[in-house]
C-alpha cells in the first residue's frame, strides 16, 4: 500500500518559529544546516502537549513517565527487536546520556574511538568526559560506507577503552550491517572495551533497509554495549529534552542503574510526554508519511545535484534527512559552506566540523519541502555559472 508523503509547512509559517534553524540567520537565507525538520508535529504528539498545557502540567518529570514501556513497544513494532522495559532509563538528550556513560566506562585520559566524518558533538562529549578522541575514519567503497574494523582493532590493541558508534551514521546516513556490528562487538569484548551507540536516527531508516540495533547484533554486543536514542530527531522535539539509555547485558545494565538520579531528573516533562506519544502506535502512520517524504527528497536531491551542481558527489543515505555531499571538485576550499552561505544565501552544515575527512564537504538537511530543496540547490548551482 502506498503512503502519501508528508507535506512541509509553508515557509512563512516556518519563519515564525523561534528555534535555531529559523533564528540563526537572516530571512534571506534558506536554512538547511541544523537537524530540525519543517513539518507540523505528529497529531498524537501535538494533542498530548496541548492537553498538558491546558492542565498546567509543567512540573517535574515523574518516576515512571511511561517512556520505558513506550520505547520497548516501539522497538518491537518498528525494528522487530525485543527490549526489556526494565533495562530502559531516560535523560535529557542523547549527548547527556553519552557523556554520563563515558564517565563510567573510561578513566581520565583514556582513548575513545570515533569514526569520522561524524556528528561534531562526539568530539566535545569525549573531552567533556575527560577522555581523548581516537579517530578511525569510515571506509568508503562502491558498496558504501563501512566501519574500518582493522583500524578499530589496531586502536584497541593500542589501548583504546571505548568506541562511540553512530548507527545509523550521521552524516552519511549509513545503517551499519549486522555482520559489522557483531564483529565490532567481538573486538570490543576481546579487548575489554565498551561500545556506546548513538541510535537517534534509527526511527528514520527507510523501508527496505535492514536496520540492526547494536544490542541486537550478537550476544557479545549485549555484554559490551549501550544504546542511547530518542524520538526527538524523527518527531522534531529536540527542545523538549528526553532520551533513552538502553542495555541488555548484566554488566551494562548495572552501570546504567548506578547512574545518579540527577541523570533522570534532567528529562523534561514535555519531552517525556512527547516521547510516549511519539512511540505510540497512533504515531506510526505519521512516521510512515514522513519517511515517504524523506525518500522522495533524498532522491530528488540526487537529481538536483546532477542537474545544477556538476562535480558534486552524493550517496543516497539509508536513513535520516541529512545528506553528505562532497564538493571538492568545485574548488571552493576546505569549507565550501562558507562561500555558499555568503554568496548563495543557503546555510549548510560546515563539513570540517565533522573531522578532517569533512574537508571539501557540506551536510544538507533535506527535511523540508521539495520547493525549498529545489531553490537551495539552484542557488548553489548559480555560483558555478
Amino acid at each position: 500500500m502506498s503512503v502519501t508523503p508528508l507535506e512541509a509547512l509553508p515557509i512563512d509559517a516556518l519563519r515564525e518559529r523561534s528555534s535555531t534553524k529559523w533564528r540563526r540567520y537572516p530571512h534571506d537565507v534558506l536554512p538547511l544546516f541544523v537537524a530540525e525538520t519543517d513539518f507540523a508535529l505528529a497529531p498524537a504528539v501535538a494533542a498530548a502537549l496541548s492537553r498538558a498545557v491546558e492542565l498546567g502540567d509543567t512540573g517535574y518529570t515523574p518516576p515512571q513517565p511511561g517512556v520505558r514501556e513506550g520505547y520497548a513497544a516501539f522497538a518491537q513494532r518498528r525494528f522487530g527487536w525485543t527490549v526489556d522495559p526494565a533495562k530502559v532509563r531516560w535523560t535529557g538528550d542523547v549527548m547527556m546520556g553519552v557523556v554520563e556513560l563515558l564517565r563510567q566506562v573510561t578513566a581520565p585520559g583514556d582513548r575513545v574511538i570515533v569514526t569520522p566524518p561524524v556528528y561534531p558533538p562526539f568530539f566535545d562529549t569525549i573531552e567533556e568526559a575527560g577522555a581523548v578522541v581516537e579517530r578511525v575514519p569510515l571506509l568508503e567503497s562502491e558498496k558504501g560506507w563501512q566501519l574500518d574494523l582493522a583500524g578499530i582493532e589496531a586502536a584497541l590493541v593500542g589501548g583504546a577503552r571505548s568506541i562511540l558508534l553512530c548507527n545509523p551514521h550521521n552524516p552519511t546516513g549509513t545503517a551499519h550491517s549486522r555482520e559489522s556490528l557483531a564483529a565490532l562487538a567481538d573486538l570490543a569484548e576481546h579487548h575489554g572495551a565498551s561500545v556506546i551507540s548513538d541510535e537517534i536516527h534509527a526511527p528514520l531508516v527507510q523501508p527496505g533497509v535492514v536496520f540492526t540495533p547494536f544490542l541486537a547484533a550478537s550476544e557479545s554486543a549485549e555484554r559490551v554495549g549501550y544504546i542511547v536514542t530518542s524520538a526527538s530527531k524523527a518527531f522534531n522535539t529536540a527542545g523538549l529534552k528526553c532520551a533513552q539509555i538502553v542495555t541488555a547485558g548484566d554488566r551494562p545494565t548495572a552501570v546504567v542503574r548506578g547512574l545518579v538520579d540527577e541523570v533522570e531528573w534532567r528529562t523534561g516533562l514535555f519531552g517525556a510526554i512527547a516521547a510516549v506519544a511519539s512511540f505510540a502506535p497512533e504515531s506510526d502512520a505519521w512516521l510512515d508519511s514522513l519517511l515517504a517524504r524523506l525518500d522522495e527528497n533524498r532522491r530528488l536531491l540526487a537529481d538536483l545535484l546532477d542537474e545544477h551542481v556538476s562535480g558534486a558527489v552524493y550517496r543516497i543515505p539509508d536513513a535520516g534527512f541529512l545528506a553528505w555531499v562532497d564538493l571538492t571538485a568545485l574548488g571552493w576550499g576546505d569549507n565550501p559552506a562558507v562561500k555558499i552561505l555568503k554568496e548563495a544565501k543557503v546555510a549548510l552544515h560546515f563539513g570540517p566540523h565533522f573531522g578532517d575527512e569533512g574537508r571539501g564537504h557540506v551536510r544538507i538537511n533535506f527535511g523540508c519541502s521539495p520547493d525549498v530543496l529545489r531553490e537551495a540547490v539552484q542557488r548553489i548551482g548559480a555560483l558555478i555559472a
